[in-house]
């Protein structure tokens, strides 16, 4: 493909345009096009990169020129494992980009837990969230990166309604606005060095959240039906020890991030990996602290919001640590499904999922999970070619299969119950017209998972029946044939070894 690299030390944060763009010379560009791999776009290098990085390794290309040296395809597999960077400004060399290039890398901001800041870090914070809730709604930088904090928080919910949620792209969309948000506290004068801190959903709430500017937000305009977001309308969360006991019904959120991490898939919605069991504690963690939390038109104009989805995406980076999955070859290696997401833009976010795989200029103070635990997969189901156990006592998966969620107007509970007593519940986070959202549409038939000891169902009478928060008296028993009649999977859960 091109000739010998003048300098054979690899590039420790490769970008497309200062050193991988000039890997390839029109000789080789025209070899490869007639095979229909365009190595002369960013779009054709990073669609083709894992082909184009074992064939040179192996020294099949270029097919008739020069291998390439091992620090050429060291520096290529780098531009992979940083997640693909386009960078600003092609440079006379590959030698001449290195760490210490401008644009190429920046300071690492940490995040902090909430609970353990400093009364400084705790009066600039402060500043921040005061400083993007007094600018004008309408503030922003671009039409799709505003400071201000309702226009922030108009991007998850309403006007702008983009939902990201029980599909794949649901961690990489996150992560991006979890630091869009970032973005615009460290623009308020003094503030630049402020990072946004996470509640450890396992702990007790602390009583921070509960004090100005954290407690409430009051929309400063009509978003949506007037009826029910006028302009005026202030944000509604329960006290602390409410939201305590309801993150510990089970099955609790503590236990789905604890089923979560240790699995060594990504998995799906239905799959069984960390992306269901993390989604699971996400929908119900969101109904547990309030009524604007469990609605997703105005979640994230609750200040808590944003804490609670920082820890979100540690979770994500705690997962990947201990699934060995920080680089992009060790994440695809994880996936057990499509993987066409990956490239795709996260609207309206020009950032791919591939390309938030590895976020170098963000870490936590702590990461969650146990690295001495072997990782698990805890499924209704195995490989055949594996070999499996189950449990001396026992998990079982209630699933409730086949819901049809585009008649349920917002975000609804499933309880289970058994000989007539509720003993579990189970939230699915979505919008109040889902047959509105394209996303939704893509995955109108649902299930949702009880996952419980054995114990605690054998020998009973069991119902469910579905709440809908947003009908008031009207949905304390939605019909179940308006959700598609639903029907009932019970399975043992069993750990592949």
């Amino acid at each position: 493909m091109a000739s010998t690299p003048t300098n054979d030390d690899p590039v420790a944060n490769p970008t497309y345009l200062g050193n991988i763009s000039g890997f390839f010379t029109p000789g080789d560009i025209g070899c490869m096009s007639a095979q229909g791999i365009d190595l002369g776009s960013y779009d054709g290098v990073r669609h083709h990169a894992t082909d184009i990085y074992e064939q040179t390794r192996a020294g099949n290309m270029p097919l008739g020129g020069t291998p390439w040296t091992a620090g050429r395809v060291q520096t290529f597999l780098n531009w992979i494992n940083t997640g693909f960077p386009m960078g600003t400004t092609p440079v006379p060399a590959p030698s001449d980009a290195d760490a210490s290039t401008p644009g190429t890398t920046s300071e690492v901001r940490v995040r902090k837990n909430l609970a353990a800041l400093s009364q400084p870090e705790i009066d600039m914070l402060k500043k921040a969230f005061s400083g993007i809730m007094a600018l004008d709604p309408t503030d922003a930088t671009s039409p799709v990166n505003p400071n201000s904090y309702f226009g922030l928080a108009a991007l998850h919910g309403l006007p702008n309604a983009y939902c990201m949620h029980h599909v794949d792209t649901y961690n990489p969309w996150h992560r991006v606005y979890v630091k869009a948000f970032e973005d615009a506290l460290r623009s308020i004068e003094g503030c630049s060095d402020v990072t946004l801190p996470y509640w450890d959903i396992t702990t007790p709430v602390p009583a921070m959240v509960y004090e100005a500017p954290f407690a409430n937000y009051t929309l400063p305009i009509n978003i949506g039906d007037p009826n029910d977001y006028p302009a005026g309308y202030v944000t509604q969360r329960y006290d602390a020890p409410t939201i305590e006991a309801n993150l510990l019904q089970a099955p609790s959120v503590p236990s789905d991030i604890a089923d979560a991490l240790p699995s060594p898939i990504w998995g799906s919605f239905q799959g069984g990996g960390f992306q269901q069991y993390i989604i699971e504690g996400h929908d119900d963690g969101h109904v547990s602290c309030g009524p604007t939390m469990s609605d997703q038109s105005v979640a994230a104009y609750d200040p808590i919001f944003w804490f609670f989805h920082c820890n979100w995406d540690r979770l994500w980076e705690s997962w990947q640590v201990l699934a060995e999955a920080t680089t992009v070859p060790g994440f695809t290696a994880t996936l057990d499904g499509n993987t066409d997401w990956l490239p795709l833009a996260l609207d309206p976010y020009p950032d791919t999922s591939v390309q938030t795989i590895v976020w170098p200029d963000i870490s936590y103070d702590a990461l969650a999970g146990d690295t001495k635990t072997a990782p698990a997969r805890l499924a209704g189901h195995a490989l055949a070619e594996r070999a499996f156990r189950v449990a001396p006592t026992p998990r079982v998966s209630l699933r409730v299969k086949d819901i049809d969620r585009m008649n349920i107007p917002g975000t609804f509970v499933m309880q289970l119950m058994a000989d007539g007593e509720p003993i579990a519940r189970r939230a699915f986070f979505q919008p109040r017209a889902p047959q509105d959202c394209a996303t939704c549409r893509k995955q109108s038939l649902i299930s949702l998972d009880f996952r419980l000891d054995q114990d605690l169902i054998t020998g009973r009478t069991l119902s469910v029946a579905i709440e809908v928060p947003s009908l008031g008296k009207d949905g304390a028993n939605f019909s179940l044939a308006q959700a598609g009649n639903p029907t009932i999977n019970v399975r043992l859960l069993l750990t592949e070894d």
